[in-house]
Protein backbone atom coordinates (compact mmCIF):
# COMPACT_ATOMS: atom_id res chain seq x y z
CA UNK A 1 0.00 0.00 0.00
CA UNK A 2 1.33 3.42 -0.89
CA UNK A 3 1.79 6.03 1.83
CA UNK A 4 -0.83 8.76 2.16
CA UNK A 5 1.36 10.96 4.35
CA UNK A 6 3.48 12.48 1.58
CA UNK A 7 2.52 14.96 -1.11
CA UNK A 8 2.08 13.75 -4.68
CA UNK A 9 1.93 15.56 -8.00
CA UNK A 10 1.35 14.62 -11.63
CA UNK A 11 0.25 16.00 -14.97
CA UNK A 12 -3.50 15.31 -15.11
CA UNK A 13 -4.07 16.03 -18.82
CA UNK A 14 -2.73 14.19 -21.88
CA UNK A 15 0.63 15.39 -23.14
CA UNK A 16 0.40 17.25 -26.44
CA UNK A 17 -0.61 20.49 -28.06
CA UNK A 18 -3.80 21.79 -26.47
CA UNK A 19 -5.32 24.89 -24.95
CA UNK A 20 -4.48 24.03 -21.35
CA UNK A 21 -2.59 21.50 -19.30
CA UNK A 22 -3.36 20.70 -15.66
CA UNK A 23 -0.96 19.65 -12.91
CA UNK A 24 -2.57 18.19 -9.79
CA UNK A 25 -1.03 18.20 -6.31
CA UNK A 26 -2.46 16.37 -3.27
CA UNK A 27 -1.22 16.00 0.29
CA UNK A 28 -0.18 17.97 3.37
CA UNK A 29 2.37 20.18 1.55
CA UNK A 30 0.07 21.12 -1.35
CA UNK A 31 -0.78 24.64 -0.18
CA UNK A 32 2.74 25.34 1.03
CA UNK A 33 4.24 24.33 -2.31
CA UNK A 34 1.62 26.33 -4.23
CA UNK A 35 2.39 29.49 -2.26
CA UNK A 36 6.10 29.11 -3.08
CA UNK A 37 5.60 28.88 -6.85
CA UNK A 38 2.47 30.99 -7.40
CA UNK A 39 2.31 34.78 -7.56
CA UNK A 40 -1.28 36.06 -7.86
CA UNK A 41 -1.91 39.06 -10.08
CA UNK A 42 -3.87 40.67 -7.26
CA UNK A 43 -1.79 40.38 -4.06
CA UNK A 44 -3.55 38.54 -1.29
CA UNK A 45 -2.37 36.86 1.88
CA UNK A 46 -4.06 33.48 1.44
CA UNK A 47 -5.38 31.37 -1.40
CA UNK A 48 -9.11 30.85 -0.87
CA UNK A 49 -10.48 27.33 -1.05
CA UNK A 50 -12.55 26.43 -4.11
CA UNK A 51 -11.70 29.64 -5.95
CA UNK A 52 -9.80 30.11 -9.19
CA UNK A 53 -7.02 32.65 -8.89
CA UNK A 54 -5.13 34.14 -11.84
CA UNK A 55 -1.42 34.65 -11.53
CA UNK A 56 2.01 33.36 -12.50
CA UNK A 57 4.00 30.22 -11.82
CA UNK A 58 7.55 31.29 -11.00
CA UNK A 59 10.81 29.48 -10.36
CA UNK A 60 11.33 30.10 -6.62
CA UNK A 61 15.12 29.97 -7.01
CA UNK A 62 15.54 32.43 -9.87
CA UNK A 63 12.26 34.30 -9.64
CA UNK A 64 11.69 33.81 -13.38
CA UNK A 65 8.07 33.65 -14.57
CA UNK A 66 7.32 30.26 -16.14
CA UNK A 67 3.72 30.80 -17.29
CA UNK A 68 0.51 32.69 -16.64
CA UNK A 69 -1.91 30.29 -14.99
CA UNK A 70 -5.16 29.78 -13.14
CA UNK A 71 -4.68 28.07 -9.79
CA UNK A 72 -7.35 26.39 -7.67
CA UNK A 73 -6.94 25.29 -4.07
CA UNK A 74 -9.38 22.81 -2.49
CA UNK A 75 -8.98 22.45 1.26
CA UNK A 76 -9.45 19.06 2.92
CA UNK A 77 -11.80 17.29 3.29
CA UNK A 78 -13.78 18.91 0.47
CA UNK A 79 -11.63 17.67 -2.38
CA UNK A 80 -11.28 14.69 -4.69
CA UNK A 81 -8.83 12.94 -2.35
CA UNK A 82 -10.13 14.45 0.94
CA UNK A 83 -6.66 15.98 1.25
CA UNK A 84 -5.52 19.50 0.43
CA UNK A 85 -5.51 19.60 -3.38
CA UNK A 86 -4.03 22.21 -5.73
CA UNK A 87 -4.55 22.26 -9.49
CA UNK A 88 -2.45 24.45 -11.74
CA UNK A 89 -4.10 25.25 -15.09
CA UNK A 90 -1.30 26.31 -17.40
CA UNK A 91 -0.83 26.33 -21.13
CA UNK A 92 -0.16 22.89 -22.56
CA UNK A 93 3.04 21.44 -23.96
CA UNK A 94 5.38 18.74 -22.71
CA UNK A 95 8.35 20.99 -21.99
CA UNK A 96 6.27 23.54 -20.08
CA UNK A 97 4.34 21.03 -17.97
CA UNK A 98 7.43 18.95 -17.25
CA UNK A 99 9.29 22.10 -16.16
CA UNK A 100 6.56 23.08 -13.70
CA UNK A 101 6.34 19.50 -12.40
CA UNK A 102 10.13 19.43 -11.85
CA UNK A 103 9.88 22.57 -9.71
CA UNK A 104 7.15 20.95 -7.59
CA UNK A 105 9.36 17.89 -7.11
CA UNK A 106 12.20 20.12 -5.88
CA UNK A 107 9.87 21.64 -3.30
CA UNK A 108 8.95 18.34 -1.67
CA UNK A 109 6.32 16.64 -3.79
CA UNK A 110 6.92 13.26 -5.38
CA UNK A 111 5.64 11.87 -8.66
CA UNK A 112 2.24 10.21 -8.22
CA UNK A 113 1.85 6.58 -9.22
CA UNK A 114 -0.85 5.60 -11.75
CA UNK A 115 -4.26 5.99 -10.11
CA UNK A 116 -2.83 7.25 -6.83
CA UNK A 117 -5.16 10.24 -6.56
CA UNK A 118 -8.21 7.98 -6.90
CA UNK A 119 -6.60 5.43 -4.57
CA UNK A 120 -6.33 8.14 -1.93
CA UNK A 121 -9.98 9.06 -2.48
CA UNK A 122 -10.81 5.41 -1.74
CA UNK A 123 -8.48 5.06 1.25
CA UNK A 124 -9.79 8.30 2.74
CA UNK A 125 -13.39 7.11 2.44
CA UNK A 126 -14.70 9.52 -0.18
CA UNK A 127 -15.60 6.70 -2.59
CA UNK A 128 -15.78 2.92 -2.37
CA UNK A 129 -13.81 0.55 -4.59
CA UNK A 130 -16.62 0.02 -7.11
CA UNK A 131 -16.89 3.80 -7.57
CA UNK A 132 -13.13 4.05 -8.03
CA UNK A 133 -13.24 1.41 -10.77
CA UNK A 134 -16.09 3.32 -12.42
CA UNK A 135 -13.66 6.19 -12.98
CA UNK A 136 -11.75 3.94 -15.41
CA UNK A 137 -15.02 2.83 -17.02
CA UNK A 138 -16.01 6.46 -17.49
CA UNK A 139 -12.73 7.29 -19.21
CA UNK A 140 -12.81 4.14 -21.36
CA UNK A 141 -16.54 4.13 -22.22
CA UNK A 142 -17.03 3.69 -25.97
CA UNK A 143 -20.72 4.62 -26.24
CA UNK A 144 -23.21 7.09 -24.79
CA UNK A 145 -24.99 4.37 -22.82
CA UNK A 146 -21.62 3.19 -21.56
CA UNK A 147 -21.03 6.69 -20.21
CA UNK A 148 -24.41 6.66 -18.49
CA UNK A 149 -23.78 3.26 -16.89
CA UNK A 150 -20.33 4.30 -15.69
CA UNK A 151 -21.78 7.52 -14.27
CA UNK A 152 -24.42 5.46 -12.44
CA UNK A 153 -21.66 3.35 -10.90
CA UNK A 154 -19.72 6.44 -9.84
CA UNK A 155 -22.87 7.62 -8.06
CA UNK A 156 -22.92 4.32 -6.19
CA UNK A 157 -25.38 1.99 -7.97
CA UNK A 158 -23.35 -1.16 -7.32
CA UNK A 159 -22.44 0.08 -3.85
CA UNK A 160 -26.13 0.46 -2.96
CA UNK A 161 -27.01 -2.99 -4.30
CA UNK A 162 -24.12 -4.61 -2.45
CA UNK A 163 -24.84 -2.78 0.80
CA UNK A 164 -28.47 -3.87 0.64
CA UNK A 165 -27.31 -7.48 0.31
CA UNK A 166 -24.85 -7.08 3.19
CA UNK A 167 -27.59 -5.77 5.51
CA UNK A 168 -29.79 -8.77 4.72
CA UNK A 169 -26.85 -11.14 5.21
CA UNK A 170 -26.00 -9.55 8.56
CA UNK A 171 -29.65 -9.85 9.61
CA UNK A 172 -29.83 -13.57 8.83
CA UNK A 173 -26.39 -14.13 10.39
CA UNK A 174 -27.66 -12.58 13.63
CA UNK A 175 -30.54 -15.07 13.60
CA UNK A 176 -28.14 -17.96 12.97
CA UNK A 177 -25.94 -16.86 15.87
CA UNK A 178 -29.02 -16.57 18.07
CA UNK A 179 -29.85 -20.17 17.21
CA UNK A 180 -26.34 -21.13 18.31
CA UNK A 181 -26.49 -19.15 21.57
CA UNK A 182 -30.00 -20.17 22.63
CA UNK A 183 -30.56 -23.77 21.52
CA UNK A 184 -33.09 -24.39 24.31
CA UNK A 185 -35.51 -21.77 22.91
CA UNK A 186 -36.19 -23.76 19.75
CA UNK A 187 -34.76 -20.85 17.73
CA UNK A 188 -32.68 -23.29 15.68
CA UNK A 189 -35.74 -25.25 14.57
CA UNK A 190 -37.47 -22.09 13.37
CA UNK A 191 -34.33 -20.85 11.62
CA UNK A 192 -33.63 -23.91 9.50
CA UNK A 193 -36.58 -23.69 7.10
CA UNK A 194 -37.44 -20.01 7.39
CA UNK A 195 -33.78 -18.93 7.37
CA UNK A 196 -32.94 -21.09 4.36
CA UNK A 197 -35.90 -19.65 2.45
CA UNK A 198 -34.85 -16.12 3.41
CA UNK A 199 -31.29 -16.76 2.17
CA UNK A 200 -32.48 -18.11 -1.17
CA UNK A 201 -35.01 -15.32 -1.77
CA UNK A 202 -33.10 -12.32 -0.42
CA UNK A 203 -29.47 -13.23 -1.13
CA UNK A 204 -29.06 -15.93 -3.78
CA UNK A 205 -31.71 -14.66 -6.22
CA UNK A 206 -30.70 -10.96 -6.10
CA UNK A 207 -27.06 -11.94 -6.65
CA UNK A 208 -28.15 -13.96 -9.69
CA UNK A 209 -29.82 -10.81 -11.05
CA UNK A 210 -26.66 -8.78 -10.52
CA UNK A 211 -24.45 -11.39 -12.17
CA UNK A 212 -26.78 -11.63 -15.16
CA UNK A 213 -26.56 -7.87 -15.66
CA UNK A 214 -22.98 -8.38 -16.88
CA UNK A 215 -24.29 -8.44 -20.47
CA UNK A 216 -24.63 -4.69 -20.14
CA UNK A 217 -20.84 -4.41 -20.03
CA UNK A 218 -20.88 -4.27 -23.82
CA UNK A 219 -22.15 -0.68 -23.56
CA UNK A 220 -18.96 0.16 -21.63
CA UNK A 221 -16.35 -2.22 -23.07
CA UNK A 222 -17.69 -2.79 -26.56
CA UNK A 223 -17.83 -5.96 -28.66
CA UNK A 224 -14.53 -7.58 -29.55
CA UNK A 225 -15.10 -8.18 -33.28
CA UNK A 226 -12.56 -9.92 -35.52
CA UNK A 227 -12.57 -10.10 -39.33
CA UNK A 228 -11.11 -13.42 -40.51
CA UNK A 229 -10.70 -15.05 -43.90
CA UNK A 230 -8.23 -16.31 -46.44
CA UNK A 231 -5.83 -13.93 -48.14
CA UNK A 232 -7.28 -11.37 -50.59
CA UNK A 233 -10.86 -12.13 -49.57
CA UNK A 234 -11.54 -8.45 -48.82
CA UNK A 235 -10.98 -8.19 -45.06
CA UNK A 236 -9.15 -4.86 -45.19
CA UNK A 237 -11.65 -3.49 -47.72
CA UNK A 238 -14.50 -4.38 -45.37
CA UNK A 239 -12.77 -2.66 -42.44
CA UNK A 240 -12.30 0.49 -44.51
CA UNK A 241 -15.91 0.37 -45.70
CA UNK A 242 -17.31 0.01 -42.18
CA UNK A 243 -15.15 2.88 -40.92
CA UNK A 244 -15.66 5.04 -44.02
CA UNK A 245 -11.94 5.74 -44.07
CA UNK A 246 -8.80 4.05 -45.50
CA UNK A 247 -7.60 2.55 -42.23
CA UNK A 248 -6.00 -0.55 -43.75
CA UNK A 249 -3.80 -0.86 -46.84
CA UNK A 250 -5.59 -2.67 -49.69
CA UNK A 251 -3.57 -4.30 -52.50
CA UNK A 252 -3.77 -7.36 -54.74
CA UNK A 253 -0.57 -8.70 -53.17
CA UNK A 254 -1.30 -11.67 -50.84
CA UNK A 255 -0.25 -11.17 -47.23
CA UNK A 256 -0.40 -7.35 -47.17
CA UNK A 257 -1.90 -7.38 -43.65
CA UNK A 258 0.61 -8.97 -41.28
CA UNK A 259 -0.38 -7.37 -37.99
CA UNK A 260 -3.75 -6.79 -36.36
CA UNK A 261 -5.28 -3.44 -37.32
CA UNK A 262 -7.84 -2.27 -34.75
CA UNK A 263 -10.44 0.50 -34.81
CA UNK A 264 -13.77 1.31 -33.13
CA UNK A 265 -17.14 2.22 -34.60
CA UNK A 266 -20.71 2.13 -33.32
CA UNK A 267 -23.75 0.19 -34.44
CA UNK A 268 -27.00 1.33 -32.77
CA UNK A 269 -24.94 2.92 -30.03
CA UNK A 270 -22.96 -0.25 -29.27
CA UNK A 271 -19.21 0.10 -29.79
CA UNK A 272 -17.47 -2.55 -31.86
CA UNK A 273 -13.73 -2.95 -31.41
CA UNK A 274 -13.16 -4.33 -34.88
CA UNK A 275 -9.90 -5.96 -35.97
CA UNK A 276 -8.57 -6.70 -39.42
CA UNK A 277 -6.25 -9.71 -39.31
CA UNK A 278 -3.73 -11.48 -41.48
CA UNK A 279 -5.19 -13.85 -44.09
CA UNK A 280 -5.02 -17.51 -43.06
CA UNK A 281 -2.94 -19.79 -45.29
CA UNK A 282 0.17 -21.96 -45.21
CA UNK A 283 3.24 -19.70 -45.34
CA UNK A 284 7.02 -19.94 -45.07
CA UNK A 285 7.70 -16.25 -44.37
CA UNK A 286 8.41 -15.88 -40.63
CA UNK A 287 6.83 -12.42 -40.34
CA UNK A 288 3.61 -13.54 -42.00
CA UNK A 289 3.61 -16.70 -39.89
CA UNK A 290 3.67 -14.56 -36.73
CA UNK A 291 0.78 -12.52 -38.11
CA UNK A 292 -1.26 -15.66 -38.74
CA UNK A 293 -0.50 -16.91 -35.21
CA UNK A 294 -1.83 -13.61 -33.85
CA UNK A 295 -4.93 -13.97 -36.05
CA UNK A 296 -5.69 -17.37 -34.53
CA UNK A 297 -5.21 -15.95 -31.04
CA UNK A 298 -7.59 -13.03 -31.68
CA UNK A 299 -10.12 -15.38 -33.28
CA UNK A 300 -10.21 -17.50 -30.12
CA UNK A 301 -10.76 -14.40 -27.94
CA UNK A 302 -13.41 -12.75 -30.14
CA UNK A 303 -16.97 -11.99 -29.04
CA UNK A 304 -18.08 -11.85 -32.69
CA UNK A 305 -16.44 -13.12 -35.87
CA UNK A 306 -16.99 -11.82 -39.39
CA UNK A 307 -15.87 -14.63 -41.70
CA UNK A 308 -15.10 -13.28 -45.16
CA UNK A 309 -15.73 -15.58 -48.12
CA UNK A 310 -14.74 -14.45 -51.62
CA UNK A 311 -17.46 -15.85 -53.84
CA UNK A 312 -15.51 -15.00 -57.02
CA UNK A 313 -13.03 -17.78 -56.16
CA UNK A 314 -13.76 -21.46 -55.49
CA UNK A 315 -13.90 -22.45 -51.83
CA UNK A 316 -10.63 -24.04 -50.78
CA UNK A 317 -9.19 -25.76 -47.75
CA UNK A 318 -8.31 -22.46 -46.05
CA UNK A 319 -11.96 -21.35 -46.25
CA UNK A 320 -13.20 -24.64 -44.84
CA UNK A 321 -10.63 -24.66 -42.03
CA UNK A 322 -11.70 -21.15 -40.99
CA UNK A 323 -15.38 -22.12 -41.04
CA UNK A 324 -14.67 -25.23 -38.97
CA UNK A 325 -12.73 -23.22 -36.37
CA UNK A 326 -15.65 -20.79 -36.01
CA UNK A 327 -18.38 -23.43 -35.82
CA UNK A 328 -19.08 -22.95 -32.09
CA UNK A 329 -18.47 -19.20 -31.99
CA UNK A 330 -20.86 -16.31 -32.51
CA UNK A 331 -20.15 -15.60 -36.16
CA UNK A 332 -21.54 -14.17 -39.38
CA UNK A 333 -20.42 -15.28 -42.82
CA UNK A 334 -19.87 -12.27 -45.06
CA UNK A 335 -19.94 -13.32 -48.71
CA UNK A 336 -17.89 -10.63 -50.47
CA UNK A 337 -17.42 -9.48 -54.07
CA UNK A 338 -21.01 -9.80 -55.23
CA UNK A 339 -20.08 -7.19 -57.83
CA UNK A 340 -18.19 -10.01 -59.60
CA UNK A 341 -19.61 -13.21 -61.13
CA UNK A 342 -19.60 -16.16 -58.69
CA UNK A 343 -17.05 -18.91 -59.24
CA UNK A 344 -18.22 -22.05 -61.00
CA UNK A 345 -20.14 -24.37 -58.69
CA UNK A 346 -19.99 -21.90 -55.78
CA UNK A 347 -23.62 -22.34 -54.65
CA UNK A 348 -23.48 -26.13 -54.65
CA UNK A 349 -20.27 -26.21 -52.63
CA UNK A 350 -21.25 -23.49 -50.14
CA UNK A 351 -22.60 -25.83 -47.45
CA UNK A 352 -21.82 -23.19 -44.83
CA UNK A 353 -24.93 -21.32 -46.01
CA UNK A 354 -27.00 -23.67 -43.84
CA UNK A 355 -24.73 -23.44 -40.80
CA UNK A 356 -24.19 -19.70 -40.41
CA UNK A 357 -26.15 -16.50 -40.80
CA UNK A 358 -24.93 -15.19 -44.15
CA UNK A 359 -24.88 -11.70 -45.64
CA UNK A 360 -23.81 -10.90 -49.20
CA UNK A 361 -21.92 -7.66 -49.80
CA UNK A 362 -19.47 -5.84 -52.00
CA UNK A 363 -16.84 -4.15 -49.87
CA UNK A 364 -15.67 -2.35 -53.01
CA UNK A 365 -19.02 -0.73 -53.93
CA UNK A 366 -20.73 -0.73 -50.53
CA UNK A 367 -23.62 -2.88 -51.72
CA UNK A 368 -25.12 -4.87 -48.83
CA UNK A 369 -23.25 -3.00 -46.06
CA UNK A 370 -26.49 -1.81 -44.46
CA UNK A 371 -27.74 -5.41 -44.38
CA UNK A 372 -24.48 -6.45 -42.74
CA UNK A 373 -24.83 -3.77 -40.05
CA UNK A 374 -28.37 -4.97 -39.36
CA UNK A 375 -27.13 -8.57 -39.07
CA UNK A 376 -24.38 -7.49 -36.65
CA UNK A 377 -26.98 -5.56 -34.63
CA UNK A 378 -29.24 -8.63 -34.40
CA UNK A 379 -26.32 -10.93 -33.49
CA UNK A 380 -25.10 -8.88 -30.54
CA UNK A 381 -28.27 -7.28 -29.18
CA UNK A 382 -29.86 -10.13 -27.25
CA UNK A 383 -32.81 -9.57 -24.92
CA UNK A 384 -30.66 -9.49 -21.77
CA UNK A 385 -28.51 -6.75 -23.26
CA UNK A 386 -31.52 -4.70 -24.33
CA UNK A 387 -32.98 -5.07 -20.85
CA UNK A 388 -30.06 -3.23 -19.24
CA UNK A 389 -31.17 0.27 -18.30
CA UNK A 390 -29.50 3.04 -16.38
CA UNK A 391 -31.04 1.74 -13.16
CA UNK A 392 -29.14 -1.55 -13.37
CA UNK A 393 -25.75 -2.18 -11.86
CA UNK A 394 -23.31 -3.52 -14.43
CA UNK A 395 -20.60 -5.44 -12.57
CA UNK A 396 -17.17 -5.88 -14.06
CA UNK A 397 -15.20 -9.13 -14.12
CA UNK A 398 -13.79 -8.64 -10.59
CA UNK A 399 -17.22 -7.84 -9.19
CA UNK A 400 -18.78 -10.89 -10.86
CA UNK A 401 -16.11 -13.19 -9.45
CA UNK A 402 -16.71 -11.88 -5.92
CA UNK A 403 -20.50 -12.08 -6.35
CA UNK A 404 -20.35 -15.64 -7.67
CA UNK A 405 -18.22 -16.73 -4.71
CA UNK A 406 -20.58 -14.96 -2.28
CA UNK A 407 -23.55 -16.66 -3.95
CA UNK A 408 -21.90 -20.06 -3.53
CA UNK A 409 -21.35 -19.39 0.18
CA UNK A 410 -24.94 -18.25 0.75
CA UNK A 411 -26.32 -21.22 -1.19
CA UNK A 412 -24.16 -23.54 0.92
CA UNK A 413 -25.57 -21.89 4.05
CA UNK A 414 -29.12 -22.54 2.85
CA UNK A 415 -28.39 -26.17 1.92
CA UNK A 416 -26.62 -26.87 5.24
CA UNK A 417 -29.44 -25.24 7.21
CA UNK A 418 -32.02 -27.51 5.56
CA UNK A 419 -29.84 -30.63 5.98
CA UNK A 420 -29.46 -30.18 9.77
CA UNK A 421 -25.75 -29.41 9.60
CA UNK A 422 -24.35 -27.76 12.74
CA UNK A 423 -25.44 -24.12 12.97
CA UNK A 424 -21.81 -23.08 13.39
CA UNK A 425 -21.16 -24.25 9.81
CA UNK A 426 -24.20 -22.32 8.55
CA UNK A 427 -22.91 -19.19 10.28
CA UNK A 428 -19.42 -19.76 8.84
CA UNK A 429 -20.82 -19.88 5.29
CA UNK A 430 -22.78 -16.67 5.90
CA UNK A 431 -19.67 -14.91 7.23
CA UNK A 432 -17.68 -16.08 4.19
CA UNK A 433 -20.40 -14.74 1.88
CA UNK A 434 -20.29 -11.38 3.68
CA UNK A 435 -16.52 -11.20 3.21
CA UNK A 436 -16.84 -11.77 -0.53
CA UNK A 437 -19.58 -9.14 -0.83
CA UNK A 438 -17.17 -6.77 0.89
CA UNK A 439 -14.65 -7.36 -1.90
CA UNK A 440 -16.94 -5.54 -4.34
CA UNK A 441 -16.84 -2.27 -2.43
CA UNK A 442 -13.36 -2.78 -0.95
CA UNK A 443 -14.36 -3.42 2.66
CA UNK A 444 -12.56 -6.77 2.65
CA UNK A 445 -9.74 -6.82 0.12
CA UNK A 446 -5.97 -7.18 0.31
CA UNK A 447 -3.32 -4.64 -0.67
CA UNK A 448 -2.08 -6.67 -3.65
CA UNK A 449 -5.50 -6.60 -5.31
CA UNK A 450 -5.90 -2.88 -4.55
CA UNK A 451 -2.55 -2.02 -6.09
CA UNK A 452 -3.39 -4.12 -9.15
CA UNK A 453 -6.68 -2.27 -9.63
CA UNK A 454 -5.21 1.22 -9.33
CA UNK A 455 -2.21 0.40 -11.51
CA UNK A 456 -4.66 0.29 -14.46
CA UNK A 457 -5.31 4.01 -14.09
CA UNK A 458 -3.44 6.70 -15.96
CA UNK A 459 -1.01 9.10 -14.29
CA UNK A 460 -2.72 12.08 -12.74
CA UNK A 461 -5.99 10.26 -12.01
Amino acid sequence: MTSTEDTIAAIATPIGQAGIGIIRISGPLSLEIAEKVFKPKTPQSLLKSHRLTMGYVCDPHSGDVIDEVLLSFMAAPNSYTREDVVEINSHSGYTLLSGILAILMDLGARMAKPGEFTQRAFLNGRIDLSQAEAVVDLMNARSERGLVLAAQQIRGSIKRDTEALRKKAIHILANAEAAIDFPEDDVEHLFRDEGAEFIEKNLVQPIDNLINAHAGRIWVDGINTVIVGRVNSGKSSLLNRLLNEPKAIVTDIPGTTRDVIEATFNISGIPLRIMDTAGLREVKNEVERLGIHLTRQKTAEADLLLIIIDRSRPLNRDDRDILAQCENKKALVVVNKIDLPPSEGYTEKADFLNRFTTVEISALTGQGIDRLKKAIHDAILSDDVLAVTTSHAVPNLRHRKALKTARKCFLNASIKARSNAPMEIVAFELISGLDHLGEVTGQTIDDEVLNSIFSQFCLGK
